[in-house]
């Protein structure tokens, strides 16, 4: 499939914003967020929130990258990875009460636990 015109000049903008180093843009952070914050009806104002979410993109960008990395460099525990667990489809047959389903009328399932990060995204102070 063929990128569009404008997909391909939205990958040449990103290609040339990814050539800055993460603390070059983070130095304009306050500055921008400053005139994003004072909202005025003009392009001036238009582009600064752009530019803002420039240096954003930016930030978030870079912490997904270090955070993934750091989990594709961690070691797997020898013994501990269910093989037919990532290859056998689940077994539950159609109309059966999964273990997390409540056991009485009335009883509140339990919800089963969901471990997430959140990432802040807040300028490094200096």
């Amino acid at each position: 499939m063929s990128e569009s015109y404008i997909e391909r000049a939205l990958l040449k903008i990103a290609r040339q914003i990814n050539a800055y180093d993460e603390a070059s843009l983070m130095d304009l952070w306050e500055k921008y967020a400053e005139k994003v914050r004072r909202f005025e009806p003009t392009k001036r104002w238009e582009e600064s929130a752009l530019l803002f979410g420039i240096i954003q993109g930016m930030r978030l960008k870079n912490q997904l990258f270090n955070y993934n990395w750091a989990q594709s460099r961690k070691p797997e525990p020898v013994g501990d990875i269910d093989l037919a667990a990532l290859t056998v489809p689940s077994r539950t047959p159609v109309g059966d009460v999964p273990p997390t389903a409540a056991k009485e009328p009335g009883e509140v399932p339990e919800k089963p636990s969901r471990a997430g990060k959140v990432l802040k995204l807040q300028p490094k102070k200096k």
